[in-house]
Formats: C-alpha cells, structure tokens, sequence
C-alpha cells in the first residue's frame, strides 16, 4: 500500500521558507540599524557620547582694577570658593540639596532657590547654589564627596577692597546676577552665579570691568568624577577705570566727618573733576559678594542715620544760607541791589499776618551786601527775594545747573528741587503765595539741593561762570595699558553774568571766613585764603535746642581756595549738625589743608594746643584760633530763621 507525503513535504518546505525569509528581513533590519548608526549619524552621536564624557566648567573672569587718579589701588581682586552642581549628576536632587544645607549651614530654600534659578538650561551645565565659602566648607566638602554626587568646588574671584569702607559708595559693591537681568539683552553672556556690578562704579562702568570669561573642557567619569581637562580657553581680565578722586584727600574728608552722617564732595574748580566723594556713614562692600550675615543687615537697616544711602548723590537737603549766593547774585545782575545797598534788621521781618525771623534775633542792624553774607543776615534776604519773586530766583539758580541732575554718571542722581510758581501749580494743583517766597530766598522752603550741586555751585562762583559737568573717571586702561577711553574737561554751560557781580559775591564770602563776626571762621587756613559761606537749614519747623537727632537742623557750609586763583571747591553737609559754623566748616578747613598739604603749599603743622572738642576753635600754627563768630542763641523761628555758627 502506496502512502501520500507530498502534502506533509510541501508544508514543511513552506515553513522553512518563511523561516528563512523572517530571519533575512531581521537581519536586513539590524543590518539597516547598523548602518545608520555607524554611517548616517555617526557625527551626531559621537557629539552625545563626547557630551556624556566631557563636561565644560566656565572659568569667571577677574575684573578689572579701580584706581585713584595717581593710580593707587582701591579695588583690586581675590580668590573665593562656590559650590558648584551638575543636574545631570545628581542622582537624588532632595538628598543632595538637604546635604548641602546641613554641610554648609545654608538655608535650604536659599540653595533651592538658586537651584531652581538654573531651570531649562543644559542639565551639564554648573549651576552656582553657595558662593564665598570658607576654606574649612571646601575641604569638608571634599571629605564627602561621595555622598555629593555632581558637586564641583570653583574658585572664582571676587573683589578685595585695599581700603576697607573707604569709599563705599562711590566704589558701589557686587551682587550675583538675577533672574531678571539674565533674561535682559545687557546681560545676555552671562550665566547664573556671576556677579555683577549694582552700585556705584561697579555699576555703571561693569561693561569695561567685566573682561571675558573662559573656560575648562574637562572628562568625566560614569559618576561625574573628574578624570582630566581636555581643552581650556584662558579668560580675560576687565579694563582698569582710573577714578578722579584722590585717596588721601578721600581719606581726609572721610576722617573729617568721623561719626557724623552726611556728604562731603571736593571738585577742581577749572575742570569739574571730583577730587573727594564721601557719603557716611558708610558700609562693607565685601559683604555683599558673599551671605550677608543678618544682624549686620539689621544694623544697617534700623541706623537713623541710613548708612546704605549714596547721600552725595541723592540725598537732598535745603541748602539754608548757601542759597543766599545765589539770591544776592539775582539782586546784583536785575538791579535791585549794589554793595551800597542797606537794609535795617531789628531781627525780623513781618510779611502780612507772618514773622519772618533772623538767626540773630537780636537783629544786625543796618547790613549791606558783604555784611548780608558775613553775617548770614535772613532779613536783608527776605526782602530782596520779595522784590525778585520766585520765578526769578529759579531762573538765577537753574543758570548754575541746579534743579536737574548734573550728570555725574551714576544711576539715579537726584535733582533736587528749585520751586516757581508753575512748579507749584502741577505739583500741588495751588497757586503760589508771595509768602513762601521770603523762605527760598535764605534756601528754605522747597528748595531742596545734593551736595554735588552745592560744590557745583560754588565752583561756579569761584572759576565766576563756567559750569563743568562733575567728573569721577579720568580713564579706561586695557591688561595690556592701551588707554580706551579718556576723558577730557566737559563745559555743561556758562552763567553769563557780569564780572562785577562776582566780584561783590566773592568778597562777601572771604569776609565770611577772614573777618571778625565771619560766621565762618572755622574754616580759615593761615596760609592759603578760602572764601566760603555757612548755612543750616531746618528738618522740622521751630526747631529747638535739646530736640531728638533726627530733628535737629543740617548744617553746610560751601567754600572755594586760594581765594585769589581758586583751584578746589568743597561742599559739605552735616545732617543734623545744626550750626554750619560749628559743624561743617571745621570738616571744610580738614578737607582744604590736606588738599593743599598734598600739593606741598601747606607743611603738616605741629600745633601748641590739641583740637578740642567738635564745635571748637582748632589751633593753628602759631597757637592762634581762627576768629569765630559771636555765641548767638538760635531764634524761635516762624517759618524759615536759620542759625548759621
């Protein structure tokens, strides 16, 4: 019996076929994956292995030097540590973040803040969390560095300030770069955990002080473990800004306001170039680069006497009798006054149902011009600012620059205020009335001053006419000491007034300081002339002796010298000094011998008395105290009576 198998034959070859055809198509498609990975995309993910293997560190940039104008170091750079993570890294971001906190003593908010900062950034990328550690944070760090997956130390360098405070906000400090800024276009190559400048030079002049990072390539292992740098690209460090200002004259101003708050501002009266620029109190810049420590901060925040204000700059105050300069010179150029001119004060003056009261209230009698501003006389002033009116006061002051800013070249300079009768009207919606008149014309009322427009101004006066825009930077110099940019003397304008009238002005204020009854008399040098004028200006109405700080009156005082061929002005504010005499000048007559001591005019004295307290007669040279102005007692002021010893 004959058996059919073709069927079971014709099956079998059927599944072999299919087999084999199976097996060629995966091999066709593994050959396909083969080929496409190691010949179309080859470049492409070779770049991802280099990527998982190498990692690119970012070397910050030192930046450049601060200098005085003789070229003495005032900010200069030193190393600093940051803890640095890479997210790609970290295999557990809690853990990593609470270890961190606990190592470095940090807040964890603050780390996880700065973590969630670096957000949509390349996860290789080092993400600063913790800046200016001490040495004993890194090598603890270190010893546990196993448990720190992803963490890297940097150094980085931060600014290192030769002279402690000096200067502070005129240099301004450093602040790690926000969010904010990094999503502006001015910061757009800079990355998270750079600082920039906030403040001060620092700020204004960060484009040229930055230089140009570099950077490290460096290889990895699988656990981020550094194994070797491939490449580096050096960086490059920032230009170095040559200030105007002269480090022992800021020394001097400085140490000549000692404890008490307020500005100082010194200016070459033939280019407006500011020789001393001082706000005090002042503050640590260096603690701004790295952890504030919080009962500093509280400090600076609760002091009265604001330490963290750039009081030079923005602090306004009303100029009180300096102000009478520029309300004789308005007398003077529209007529209604010559140095003949006389006015009776008995130690008031009554302006409709108002007193208006002098600081002497037992009156000066009969005063000209020279003895006006000798004596500070409030009443000759109330009623020549009733014959000018306000308009033409304002007119007179803004010829010297005042009421607008100056242009100092740094950030938020303040203007200060010079009132007219349309000012008044959009400020307030109210009509101006002839009475407040008689308080501008002695500075009071709503005018309001910085103390770089009060050495403007008296500069003005001494170089008579010639406005300089304020000056603090005289150069920028590159690593390699190619000057980049440099600058030359700027004339904001001229005053255009008569030569006669500077004249009278000027005599008037060397009588201020180098006649008997001068209320000036502190600021007097026995070898070089000054010429100046007092002035203390109300914080609060019928001020009274014994009252709290921080309603006592400002004292000023304003002054240029030599008097015969002027070369510096000086303006000084004392918040809360009461007497411009007594408390501004004696800073002036500091700030003025160190200035000319430095040139060689003046030989260091050695006097036979020791300086007594603040307030009093300094001893000069030959054992002689500068004449001083007769005790006077401050009036019970209505409205705007200024005491000016």
């Amino acid at each position: 019996m004959k058996h059919n198998i073709l069927p079971d034959d014709d099956g079998g070859g059927r599944r072999i076929i299919g087999l084999s055809l199976g097996a060629f198509a995966i091999f066709f498609l593994l050959l396909s994956r083969l080929w496409y990975l190691q010949v179309v995309n080859a470049d492409d993910l070779m770049n991802q292995s280099e990527n998982n293997r190498l990692r690119f560190v970012p070397v910050a940039a030192p930046r450049g030097a601060i200098l005085d104008r003789n070229g003495k170091v005032l900010v200069t750079n030193t190393p600093s540590f940051s803890v640095a993570v890479i997210p790609q890294d970290v295999k557990d971001k809690e853990q990593l973040i609470d270890n961190l906190a606990r190592y470095l003593n940090l807040d964890r908010n603050e780390i996880e803040t700065k973590w969630n900062k670096g957000q949509g950034r390349a996860k290789y990328y080092p993400l600063v969390v913790a800046s200016g550690i001490t040495r004993d944070q890194m090598e603890f760090l270190e010893e546990n560095r196993l448990s720190l997956s992803g963490v890297n130390i940097e150094m980085k360098p931060i600014r290192a300030y030769a002279n402690g405070t000096l200067a502070s906000h005129l240099l301004g400090y450093l602040g790690e770069v926000n969010e904010e800024e990094l999503n502006s276009e001015k910061y757009l190559e800079y990355n998270a955990g750079d600082y920039i400048g906030k403040s001060g030079i620092e700020r204004a002049w960060e484009s040229y002080l930055h230089g140009t990072d570099g950077g490290r390539q460096i290889e990895v292992d699988a656990r981020g473990r550094f194994l070797r740098t491939v490449a580096e690209t050096g960086s490059s460090v920032g230009n170095t800004v040559m200030l105007t200002v002269d480090l022992n004259l800021q020394k001097a101003a400085e140490q000549a306001m000692g404890d008490m708050a307020g500005a100082v501002v010194a200016m070459d009266v033939n280019t407006g170039e500011i020789l001393a620029f001082s706000s005090n109190p002042d503050y640590d810049p260096a603690l701004f680069t790295g952890r504030m420590p919080p009962d500093i901060w509280k400090q600076y925040l609760e002091d009265e006497r604001h330490p963290l204000e750039n009081k030079a700059l923005k602090g306004m105050y009303p100029p009180g009798s300096t102000f009478k300069i520029i309300t004789a010179i308005a007398g003077l150029e529209e007529g209604l006054i010559n140095e003949n001119t006389t006015v009776e004060c008995n130690g008031s003056y009554k302006f409709g149902n108002a007193t208006f009261r002098c600081w002497e209230h037992k009156g000066h009698g009969t005063v000209n011009l020279r003895r006006s501003l000798r004596e500070s006389c409030d009443v000759f002033y109330y009623k020549l600012a009733e014959r000018l009116g306000v308009n033409r006061i304002a007119a007179y002051a803004k010829r010297f620059g005042l009421g607008a800013p100056m242009g100092v070249g740094l950030e938020n300079e303040k203007g200060g205020i010079i009132p007219t009768e349309q000012w008044k009207l959009k400020r307030f919606g109210k009509k101006w009335f002839a009475g407040e008149t008689l308080p501008v014309g002695i500075g009071q009322g709503y005018v309001l001053t910085t103390p770089v427009q009060l050495a403007s101004m008296i500069a003005t006066v001494a170089n008579e006419g010639k406005i300089y825009r304020p000056q603090l930077v005289k150069r920028v110099v590159d690593a390699d000491g190619k000057v980049l940019k440099e600058f030359s003397p700027q004339l904001a304008g001229t005053t255009g007034l008569k030569p006669e009238t500077y004249r009278l002005v000027k005599e008037g204020l060397f009588a201020v300081v180098n006649e008997p009854r001068g209320t000036g008399g502190m600021a007097r040098l026995w070898e070089v002339k000054v010429a100046g004028k007092t002035g203390s200006s109300q914080v609060v109405r019928d001020s009274k002796a014994g009252m709290a700080y921080k309603y006592r009156d400002h004292a000023l005082f304003v002054a240029f010298a030599p008097y015969e061929k002027p070369e510096i002005a000086v303006a000084v504010v004392v918040e809360h000094g009461e007497h411009g005499g007594s408390a501004a000048a004696p800073v002036t007559a500091k700030v003025l011998r160190a200035y000319f001591e430095g040139k060689g005019v003046i030989k260091k004295p050695v006097p036979k008395i020791q300086p007594q307290q603040q307030g009093e007669a300094v001893a000069e040279p030959d054992g002689q105290a500068a004449p001083q102005a007769p005790p006077a007692t401050p009036a019970t002021e209505n409205r705007s009576g200024n005491s000016d010893r």
